[in-house]
């Protein structure tokens, strides 16, 4: 399922396009890609995505030209993707408004890795303010504080129910598979942890639900993971 940022990338170096296509897809980002850079253009104002990969070798611009023409109506988060590894070209495209710069040739693992950082910080600034509040019918969710209410009343959570009743509250209305709870909770994803994540939804779901054969906060998605209701 799609439940992680959208990321455009623009390249017209097929094999490139080829794995990072492959990467997305197994770590469960959406991806758009364009071959030119008016094709970019067009994408990024379509679809808005949450990040551009961008290479500066375009056939019809350089990709300093982009940047500066995206920059002129958003600050989305640009990282750079490029074969040129001069110094004074870095400096060109960090001043233009670029945000990261990756050499290419590079290793997978490290484009995703800072790929993260920009994904931490995008949930940071659409979560929940540390002073927020969050009141749905008879649950409320004190975030400064950390505590939870039932009807007004205190209830006690572990830090792991905590966690993911947070994970689920700034994600709600959207499905969210178990190997992407995995991630965020606990920092690794891998399908053996699915009935780990059941224990801890069913313990957190006889906290909070009043009905749990009918809950009204946790959904499941039956082989696929959890939604919170988002009304």
């Amino acid at each position: 399922m799609e439940n992680s940022i959208s990321v455009l990338l623009i390249e017209d170096d097929k094999y490139i396009i080829h794995f990072v296509s492959m990467s997305m897809k197994s770590n469960e980002y959406r991806l758009f890609t364009a071959q030119t850079g008016g094709g970019g253009i067009a994408l990024f104002h379509a679809n808005s995505p949450d990040l551009i990969l961008l290479d500066l070798g375009l056939p019809d611009m350089d990709g300093i030209e982009v940047v500066r023409r995206i920059r002129q109506v958003s600050d989305i988060p640009i990282m750079i993707i490029s074969a040129r590894g001069q110094e004074q070209e870095k400096i060109t495209a960090l001043d233009a408004g670029a945000d990261d710069y990756i050499t290419k040739p590079f290793h997978m693992g490290e484009l995703l890795a800072r790929i993260r950082v920009f994904e931490r910080k995008l949930r940071k600034e659409a979560g929940p303010k540390i002073s927020e509040e969050f009141i749905c019918d008879y649950l409320t969710v004190d975030f400064e504080k950390g505590r939870v209410f039932l009807d007004g009343s205190e209830i006690h959570l572990t830090p792991i129910e905590y966690k993911l009743l947070t994970l689920m509250i700034q994600n709600r209305g959207k499905v969210l598979t178990h190997n992407y709870i995995s991630k965020e909770v606990w920092g690794y994803g891998e399908t053996g942890d699915a009935q780990s994540i059941r224990v801890y939804m069913a313990s957190l779901r006889r906290k909070i639900e009043k009905n749990t054969a009918q809950p009204r906060f946790i959904l499941t998605q039956v082989g696929v993971g959890y939604r919170f209701a988002d009304e």
